[in-house]
């Protein structure tokens, strides 16, 4: 009989946990597992059944009675009636009625609890339903640091650390974009030709450093270099008096023709490839990193503040582009530098889909084997 794992988590539309999911189930098929995920609706359903997993429909991430008084009786049925040895949770509320619906199984005979923490969690009685998985993912040491800090009862041994990773065939190292692109790009932006161009990527939101970056550009800029600022990610309904925010600072600062303003983007492979430099500049540690990996497995140099998990990216691939957390005169320092000589970042086979697949499918396995024995 295939060793079987089932994920869970809220939906599966798009986003890093989403993302990690569907490579995940993909990769349990492709080695001969069963792979089933439990969740709600959402674009990437249609690529998890393509790709061999079974897709079990239910809102496990809506909040409401219904949830307790409905889904946990089902979530049990399901684990009863289906020979799982894993049990995956990705997120608080999944992991909740998924945990529910577990502890009313034979404890002798149900599947290992599995959850991943992919991001510090406000610390309260939900949150800490991430902290009861016989083992717990953290996806950086910056969050098993978390887990240990906020919750010092958890045995530090029940923790693997298995950074988020990127595939190298998505990500090729110094990738240039198609022909066609780079010409559309060049029509609609030729006052760029002959700029240095430095991205920062991200939607609009204040914690993700956009007033830092508008004062870097304005104090590079105003320090002699011939640079362009790029901000990729649009705004939300929610945040567009933010965007109006940072628009008149930069017309209060006479900069306007030195910022653009791209808006989301779906094309953030090719921007970032074009880009001189790409910044990150989150004001509180992230996760992980992802963009900042993106760029550096592109071969585009990366200036990140040094805290969180892209300081981690950053310390394992290209330590020179580390900064202060913060501080803007730090990045304006490197920018500098870079500007002058450009630095190379070196191809290397760290944070890689691969790997994190690999180590993800050995704690299964080391979990299913254990109840061999």
């Amino acid at each position: 009989m295939k060793p079987t794992v089932l994920q869970i988590l809220p939906e599966l539309d798009c986003g890093g946990v989403e993302r990690g999911t569907i490579d995940v189930a993909a990769e349990l098929v492709r080695r001969g597992y069963r792979s089933m995920v439990v969740s709600g609706p959402g674009r990437l359903v249609p690529q998890l059944i393509s790709d061999g997993s079974e897709h079990f429909n239910m809102l496990v991430g809506k909040k409401s009675i219904f949830s307790a008084t409905t889904l946990i009786p089902k979530l049990h049925r399901l684990f009863k009636e289906q020979p799982i040895d894993i049990i995956h949770a990705r997120s608080r509320l999944p992991a909740w009625l998924a945990y529910l619906a577990w502890k009313k199984l034979d404890p002798n005979n149900r599947p290992a609890f599995v959850t991943t923490v992919h991001g510090p969690y406000s610390v309260n009685r939900y949150s800490k339903i991430m902290t009861v998985g016989e083992r717990i993912i953290a996806v950086s040491e910056y969050i098993k640091d978390y887990i240990l800090v906020n919750y010092p009862e958890v045995d530090e041994k029940r923790i693997e650390v298995i950074h988020r990773g990127i595939s190298k065939q998505d990500y090729p190292y110094k990738y240039n974009p198609p022909a066609e692109w780079l010409n559309n790009w060049k029509f609609l932006h030729p006052n760029l030709n002959e700029k240095f161009i430095i991205t920062l990527p991200g939607r609009i939101t204040r914690w993700k450093g956009h007033n830092d970056f508008i004062e870097i550009i304005t104090k590079a800029k105003n320090n002699g270099l011939n640079v362009h600022g790029l901000i990729a990610g649009g705004a939300g309904p929610k945040k567009e008096k933010y965007l109006q925010e940072l628009k008149s600072i930069i017309a209060k600062n006479n900069m306007a023709d030195h910022f653009t303003f791209l808006g989301h983007r779906d094309d953030m492979k090719n921007v970032m490839s074009i880009s001189n430099i790409v910044l990150s500049l989150a004001r509180i540690p992230e996760a992980f990193g992802r963009t900042a990996l993106e760029a550096l497995f592109l071969g585009v140099p990366v200036i990140a503040y040094d805290h969180g998990g892209g300081g981690e990216v950053l310390a394992g691939i290209f330590p020179e582009g580390k900064s202060k957390p913060l501080c803007t005169n730090n990045v304006v320092s490197l920018i500098t530098q870079f500007y002058n000589t450009k630095p190379n970042v070196p191809d290397r086979n760290c944070f890689t889909l691969d790997i994190m697949l690999n180590k993800t499918i050995s704690v299964y396995d080391s979990l299913i084997k254990m109840r061999t024995i």
